[in-house]
């Protein structure tokens, strides 16, 4: 899979504002995103009452860190000689049928986020869902139901199947489910790891139609020596060398026969998008969305742990014993993800809204899922989490799905405040404040989120 490196002068070009802004956000803790020129907060506020014209008031530039958490610097754009100047505040995808303000964290491979603002809704629209592809997208398929998928290896019947014979000859199912980037929270990282540096906005929850993996799987019989799945797609290598493959991971048996797991045709109703995974992919839900490989071609039955690209060493990983940040990686240290961590998130009101003065009440609206266990409670905070109030969590449609959540908090005055949200997981597991456990390519990262708010 292609590395995600860009040097800090790529990133931030020769702008001495901002090395300053950045060298100030090392020595504070503050995540580089929190820089950010006018431009950037225009693209983050959301219309209750305008955004906080934090470029108006704090020196260089500066912003409170809990602006930090969702501004994305944008990536280098072409140069147009020796006088051009990097590009300030986040930089917007333009694809077509995708909403205006998904941010573009890189366009080899394509990968954009969705703010957290912008997952409001129960069900994630198509045009809001996050976008993340590891190598060339395939051209789309016209001919839609002859998409064929092959099951071998350790089967006793492989199986050749059109799309259009999945949708006749076994049970569809529609779950509405989370899908998460392995990335997602990246940049919440101190020091900086590798790879696309998500906010939290590598999520969606879409309701997704298909057929159980398990039904086509049994339906080749497994063998008794069938231990792991490996997935390959029609996506090709960004080199252009046919080969090898843009990605190709997969999940243990077991994963791979829970009922959740399925072969995709459908997004919301509607067939599957092309730059989803269109016409097939496969989603299994609670792991990184790695291993739900979109434009899929063929499933290997390995008698052993899939060994594609993606797999083994730090692709995916964490670490086993906790490894000093930015330290030297030992392979042997290195487990594979599995279990994606507990999130939740603010979507309403959107980080960096002014509200009209004299403001008491606040009506909060957000989301908050995990990998296996599931959400058990949502808390949130108006004074950087002295005091905690339970939200009002929402029962998941079923297994896999988010917990939307609502709470209203008293504001004492006028004021700035930062607006906190934490969820814990069913195991006791919450939020921390800060992101744990860091890795070379920055897996697992999931802080409290925090919104800004100014009243006045």
């Amino acid at each position: 899979m292609a590395k995600q490196e860009r040097s800090l002068s790529e990133l931030y070009g020769d702008d001495p504002e901002r090395g300053d802004a950045l060298a100030f956000g090392r020595r504070t803790g503050a995540s580089r995103r929190g820089f950010l020129g006018g431009a950037g907060l225009a693209a983050m506020g959301a219309a209750v009452g305008g955004t906080i014209p934090f470029s108006d008031t704090m020196p260089g530039g500066l912003i409170p860190a809990a602006m930090a958490q969702s501004a994305p610097p944008a990536p280098p754009a072409p140069s147009a000689g020796p006088a051009a100047a990097a590009p300030k505040g986040p930089q917007l995808l333009d694809f077509p049928g995708k909403a205006k303000g998904l941010v573009l964290l890189g366009d080899r491979p394509l990968v954009a986020e969705t703010p957290e603002h912008m997952l409001d809704d129960d069900t994630t629209p198509f045009e809001k869902f996050y976008v993340r592809n590891n190598g060339q997208t395939p051209e789309p398929f016209t001919e839609g139901d002859a998409w064929e998928l092959t099951i071998d290896g350790e089967v006793n019947t492989p199986l050749k199947i059109k799309l259009g014979e999945l949708k006749q000859k076994f049970t569809h199912k529609t779950f509405r489910m989370v899908l998460e980037c392995g990335g997602n929270g990246r940049s919440f990282f101190q020091p900086q790891a590798r790879g696309n540096q998500w906010t939290n906005g590598g999520a969606g929850c879409a309701e997704w139609t298909g057929v159980p993996l398990a039904d086509v799987l049994q339906s080749a019989g497994l063998k008794s020596t069938a231990v792991h799945t490996g997935n390959f797609g029609a996506d090709q290598h960004l080199s252009g060398d046919s080969t090898k493959d843009a990605i190709s991971r997969g999940v243990p048996i077991a994963a791979a026969l829970e009922p959740h797991a399925l072969l995709v045709w459908g997004m919301n109703g509607q067939p599957l998008p092309a730059i989803h995974g269109g016409p097939l992919r496969v989603i299994i839900p609670g792991f990184p969305a790695s291993v739900s490989h979109k434009w899929l071609k063929r499933i290997a039955i390995r008698d052993k742990v899939h060994d594609g690209q993606g797999m083994g060493g730090t692709s995916y990983s964490v670490a086993i014993k906790p490894m000093i940040p930015g330290g030297k990686t030992d392979d042997a240290n290195m487990r594979t993800m599995t279990d994606m961590p507990v999130r939740g998130i603010i979507t309403n009101p959107a980080n960096g809204t002014r509200l009209a003065a004299g403001t008491r009440k606040l009506a909060l609206r957000g989301a908050a899922w995990d990998g296996h266990e599931g959400v058990s409670r949502v808390d949130v905070s108006i004074d950087f989490g002295a005091t905690w109030q339970p939200a009002k969590a929402a029962e998941p449609k079923n297994r896999y799905d988010w917990r939307r959540w609502t709470a209203e908090v008293e504001l004492p005055s006028d004021g700035y405040y930062e607006l906190w949200v934490r969820a814990t997981d069913s195991k006791g597991r919450a939020q921390p404040h800060v992101a744990g456990g860091w890795n070379p390519q920055g897996y697992g990262a999931n802080p409290m989120h925090r919104v800004a708010v100014l009243v006045g």
